[in-house]
């Protein structure tokens, strides 16, 4: 048992309830939610693609288009150079298959550290309305890689662009369940504006934030 099921289990227990949700009270919790519409949503009228890059720009991050995934490498490389910035990185297992060496690059398949300049992800999924990532944390998804380093470069399948926030949680539902111990969502580099309204990019995370999506 985890962590977190002691937890709930607790709270349940202080309620006068079995520790664990029967499937009869999941039942009359997704009735509940099934019958109700959902709240609010704007005019849904343009690309999710196109939208989504507008997005991305407003919130200072940088994007650029690949056409294959295994074209990735070769973008971050071109994108390391044009900052200045060293041609290491860290990046999520599920990633290790791409052609990093031959674009130049020198990448380790780990949990990002504090001393890693550039993390490497995919998304699990991407909002058009917004511009925001949405990050699953798991085994080969390990959230520190687009937490610690200044620079957090996302591989993005354009086939995994949804339109709403709410058309993300329904995914993550309808694929997963539960959702896992993180769901990080990343809309553009860390900011604040903390002292005397003084925007601050990478206070309390990346630096910059580089989108490649993958056509």
């Amino acid at each position: 048992m985890s962590a977190r099921d002691r937890i709930l289990g607790r709270i349940r227990a202080a309620q006068g309830k079995a520790p664990v949700a029967s499937p009869q009270e999941r039942a009359v919790v997704a009735s509940y939610i099934g019958a109700r519409a959902p709240g609010p949503c704007p005019s849904l009228d343009w690309d999710p693609a196109v939208r989504f890059r507008e997005r991305v720009l407003a919130l200072s991050s940088t994007y650029e288009d690949v056409g294959a995934i295994e074209d990735a490498p070769r973008a971050v490389a071109h994108y390391l150079r044009g900052q200045a910035l060293p041609l290491t990185a860290v990046c999520w297992p599920e990633l290790s298959s791409l052609p990093w060496q031959e674009a130049g690059l020198v990448v380790e398949t780990r949990a990002a550290r504090g001393d890693d300049l550039v993390g490497i992800t995919g998304a699990y999924c991407a909002i058009a309305e917004t511009g925001t990532l949405l990050l699953l944390s798991g085994p080969r998804t390990p959230a520190a890689a687009s937490l610690l380093p200044e620079t957090h470069i996302a591989l993005v399948r354009a086939n995994c662009i949804v339109h709403t926030m709410e058309d993300a949680w329904a995914l993550v539902r309808e694929e997963h369940g539960m959702p896992p111990r993180a769901v990080n969502f990343v809309s553009g580099p860390s900011r604040t504006a903390d002292i005397e309204q003084t925007l601050t990019l990478g206070a309390h995370g990346p630096y910059r934030v580089h989108v490649v999506l993958v056509r």
